[in-house]
């Protein structure tokens, strides 16, 4: 009996692929046997129709985020040195902060400018020190007003955002209260 079910079953596997053909049955020697042609004394095997599945087509996988699909920075701003605020130091080094939005991813970097010239330093964080071999390489004069701005960059440099401007003062003394 079980043979008998795979062969209808493989028989019906055929016709379903062959258009819903008619199958066959006639006894033969050891049990029923199915075909697809008529043999004298063989009589028409009712089907009940195929279960056809239809698969939906493949997805495709989304594509991966590019860099421009990446999320903007929509905020720079330092908040040390304060505007207008003053900077006491004998080297001319000094802590620099800003707060960035959304926060600092791993691969970018911070860029400072002072007076308007780039520091050697890139930084990878918003919590930076400006050594005195930055300052001396980047401030135009000592004491007095000075400008700093920050900019977030990528790996190839390009600015992703910028901070407005901060003008500020720098007080600089020596031992024994005498000035450079």
């Amino acid at each position: 009996m079980k043979y008998r079910w795979i062969v209808i079953t493989a028989l019906l596997a055929t016709a379903a692929s062959a258009g819903a053909q008619t199958v066959y049955e006639s006894k033969g020697k050891s049990g029923p046997v199915f075909s697809d042609k008529p043999s004298s004394g063989a009589s028409a095997v009712e089907l009940s129709p195929a279960n056809v599945v239809s698969v939906p087509a493949a997805v495709p996988p989304a594509p991966a985020p590019s860099a421009a699909a990446r999320p903007h920075y929509s905020t720079l701003h330092v908040v040390m040195p304060e505007a207008q605020g003053t900077v006491h130091t004998n080297t001319g080094a000094f802590d620099v902060e800003a707060r960035v939005q959304p926060p600092l991813r791993p691969a970018d970097r911070v860029r400072v400018q002072l007076d308007g010239r780039v520091v050697p330093t890139v930084f990878r964080s918003t919590k930076l020190h400006l050594s005195e071999a930055d300052w001396q390489a980047t401030a135009t004069g000592h004491d007095g007003e000075h400008v700093l701005q920050m900019a977030v960059v990528d790996a190839q440099g390009v600015v992703l955002v910028e901070s407005a401007p901060v003008r500020f003062f720098v007080k600089r003394s020596v031992a024994g209260g005498r000035r450079r």
